[in-house]
């Protein structure tokens, strides 16, 4: 009896040591990796080739088993461009140091895993999904007893694991639930638990670019130069209006993204973004995407059918821009000033003021140059990273020596239609004093030239329309522009 007690007593620590000892199997999609390689394989095989999309439901039909093989035979996977956790990997390290075997058990293909183990180099067994089985839950759990036995200890990250670690020795736990911790914590003990801080608030605000949203301010030129901002039914329908684009431009951003995210991984800065890094799950940035471009047409509805239509032709050009354009030399930069000038031509529409030339033109000069600035601006972060070219796009810091003439020269040439717009008979007839105007056109060679001295100094880490909104002299400098053109319309200082 006293043996008995001795016995029992010397359990824990004999459960302890088998579990130690035992070989750890850690799971792919969620735990190694925070993203899920099935989701971003589909979204390289759209990206591709759209009309692959097409081609999705009828795999799906045959098995996600055989989609997954499909899907994986039609991508090309880069096992160096995911995320890892670094945590988690430090303690795999310490482990295989300490001779304990470690098993990659997961449900995505073959292929993806044996990539991502040969990358990682520490695994002595892969145990993964092919065309014929989908390695999940009691699967998966099989698979392993067969290969690797009874005694295991199980790293994982979600309810499906559940059946895994109640037949392992030990859990570890990788940013599982609460409710999902509580159940395997009654099971099994834990040897680990890794946990990783989040601020859904702020990394939701970093992916839906709100800070982009001013660049939607362009909205409301139209507003300025039709003097139409003492109407309260123009100012609330370009509201309106301007949540429309905020909102369809945040869908774009999020849609931009998920399709960046090999190129994004690549970049200095853009690899924390919240979609390359895993802050978010692709999948809820998908539902968001969905979310924010039905509000988007909702909002536009109320507005006009014509801001309708334009704002449709804005998500065309950006589709196009993020699927193909981007990637070919001076033919994104023309996009962009494209699209910045449809925000004016929508402001227009929205409170069915008449275009004017001089403003179109003007737009398309001004916005060319400040397109040109946010590419020479990211060509001048990577020569100063010694890094030849950028990855995803169809520049080389070489290009510097043509970009920045072609900038400068679009920005001087947007001032001339300027000047030559204070000097036309119209000018004459919708201004006071058309003659103020001048000071306007000092404003725009002091703001232009001062954008394009904090690019070659690589002060320049946004985009220009945002920078120019948030920096004290920007904003200084666009104050009294917009200050001198008021006055020139309404006070009459030269009588005839």
């Amino acid at each position: 009896m006293k043996m008995q007690r001795n016995s029992e007593l010397a359990t824990p620590d004999t459960n302890a040591m088998i579990a130690q000892a035992a070989p750890l199997v850690v799971d792919l999609d969620g735990t190694l990796t925070p993203t899920d390689t099935l989701v971003e394989s589909v979204l390289q095989l759209i990206k591709q080739a759209p009309l692959n999309l097409f081609l999705l439901p009828f795999w799906l039909l045959r098995g996600i088993a055989y989609f997954k093989a499909k899907v994986a035979g039609a991508t090309t996977f880069s096992a160096r461009s995911l995320p890892y956790r670094e945590d988690l990997l430090r303690f795999l390290t310490e482990q295989k140091a300490d001779g304990r075997r470690l098993v990659l058990a997961t449900a995505a293909h073959q292929s993806i895993a044996h990539a991502v183990a040969t990358h990682i180099g520490l695994f002595d067994l892969v145990i993964a999904s092919d065309a014929n089985c989908n390695l999940k839950g009691e699967r998966k759990l099989a698979a392993i007893r067969e290969q690797v036995g009874h005694a295991f200890v199980y790293a994982g990250d979600s309810k499906v694991d559940l059946p895994i670690w109640r037949s392992a020795h030990a859990a570890i736990l990788v940013d599982v639930g609460d409710s999902v911790s509580r159940a395997v914590r009654q099971s099994v003990p834990t040897e680990r638990e890794f946990r990783t801080a989040k601020s859904l608030l702020k990394t939701w605000a970093k992916a839906l670019r709100v800070h982009q949203w001013l660049k939607n301010l362009l909205i409301f030129v139209p507003l300025l130069t039709a003097f139409s901002f003492s109407s309260t039914a123009a100012v609330l329908t370009v509201l309106l209006a301007f949540l429309s684009f905020s909102f369809a431009a945040s869908a774009t951003y999020i849609v931009n993204d998920l399709s960046d995210l090999g190129s994004d991984r690549a970049h200095v800065r853009k690899r924390a973004r919240p979609f390359a890094s895993c802050a978010i799950k692709i999948v809820d940035g998908i539902g968001a995407a969905i979310a924010l471009m039905s509000g988007a047409f909702l909002l536009s509805a109320f507005v006009s059918p014509s801001f309708s239509l334009v704002l449709l032709t804005y998500v065309v050009i950006t589709t196009a821009y993020t699927w193909r354009l981007k990637e070919y030399v001076l033919l994104d930069v023309l996009t962009l000033a494209v699209l910045y000038t449809v925000r004016i031509v929508a402001g227009a529409l929205a409170i069915g003021a008449p275009m004017s030339p001089w403003l179109l033109a003007f737009s398309v000069f001004i916005f060319f140059s400040l397109a040109l600035v946010k590419r020479c601006s990211e060509l001048v972060s990577l020569l100063s990273a010694d890094i030849e070219a950028a990855k995803g796009r169809d520049y080389r810091t070489t290009d510097l020596v043509v970009l920045w003439p072609l900038g400068v020269a679009a920005a001087m040439s947007s001032v001339v239609i300027f000047c030559l717009f204070v000097s036309a008979s119209v000018t004459r007839e919708r201004y006071a004093t058309p003659e103020v105007l001048w000071v306007v056109a000092l404003g725009l060679i002091y703001w232009l030239t001062r954008l394009w001295i904090k690019t070659a100094r690589g002060e320049m880490h946004d985009d220009p329309i945002v920078y120019a909104l948030k920096n004290r002299g920007s904003c200084l400098t666009i104050a009294i522009c917009v200050g001198a053109m008021v006055f020139g319309h309404f006070v009459e200082i030269l009588p005839d």
